[in-house]
């Protein structure tokens, strides 16, 4: 579990590590932070699949196809992937947690630096990837546009399973206020890399307990293995040490 991935990870242990819990006590508002802006060609949408650790919708992003710019970026930044982080009941799921709230779900859209000279590049350096993490709340009235994404499930309920995923902008998802936290961190996943600039959406957007049991119908096993239901892929909050969380808000 996550508490080994040092063992094999050393950075795992490292001091810009992800998720933070984001308390309002401790976070600074900053003035000079820009609003944020996302352009997303329903075209480089590719396919979704089920990898035995999430459900990720991938992107093409061999050029400036889909991006995010300005809040906290220095520049342009493409979309690669999209993926959901949850929980094995409604009360729990999120990586993230504010002034300790622990929601339904996460869903991050991991971008990445073009002054690289590809994403695996990017990787490596302190501003190379670019991570817009949006919570799902469990709620009366679920944003219709989820539909899209959970009609798919069925088409890949086990590892190692993907389908075709044409014509679709992520941005209808977003939630309407864009007020962010921003702070310097890590993937949530190994190796834990401490190259993202994450951007964390202050309002959640709502699901419906039907649809997050419908993530959770995934499995993280192979067709052929004993069906194992793929839950609780989130990461325990690590220490923040002495790094700023700044608020556009």
């Amino acid at each position: 579990g996550p508490d080994q991935w040092h063992k094999n990870y050393p950075i795992a242990k490292g001091r810009h590590q992800s998720p933070i819990e984001i308390n309002n006590k401790e976070v600074h508002y900053d003035r000079s932070l820009l609003p944020w802006f996302a352009s997303y060609d329903p075209g480089s949408a590719k396919t979704i699949l089920n990898n035995g650790k999430t459900c990720r919708v991938v992107f093409d992003d061999s050029f400036d196809r889909s991006v995010l710019r300005g809040g906290p970026l220095p520049g342009v930044y493409r979309l690669r992937q999209l993926h959901f982080h949850w929980g094995s009941s409604d009360d729990h799921g999120s990586e993230h947690v504010v002034n300790g709230v622990r929601y339904a779900g996460e869903m991050h859209l991991l971008h990445w630096n073009p002054k690289y000279s590809n994403y695996l590049d990017a990787v490596r350096r302190t501003d190379g990837i670019a991570v817009l993490a949006i919570f799902l709340q469990v709620g009366k009235t679920p944003k219709p546009e989820m539909k899209r994404i959970l009609e798919e499930i069925n088409a890949i309920k086990t590892k190692g399973k993907k389908a075709p995923f044409p014509n679709f902008d992520p941005s209808i998802l977003f939630p309407k206020s864009h007020d962010y936290w921003t702070y310097h961190g890590s993937f949530t996943t190994p190796p834990c890399e401490e190259c993202i600039t994450w951007i964390i959406l202050r309002e959640p957007i709502i699901v419906s307990s039907d649809q997050m049991a419908k993530l959770r119908s995934l499995s993280k096993n192979a067709e052929n293995e004993p069906d194992l239901p793929l839950v609780d892929n989130w990461r325990p909050t690590q220490p923040r040490y002495f790094r700023m969380v700044s608020a556009s808000f």
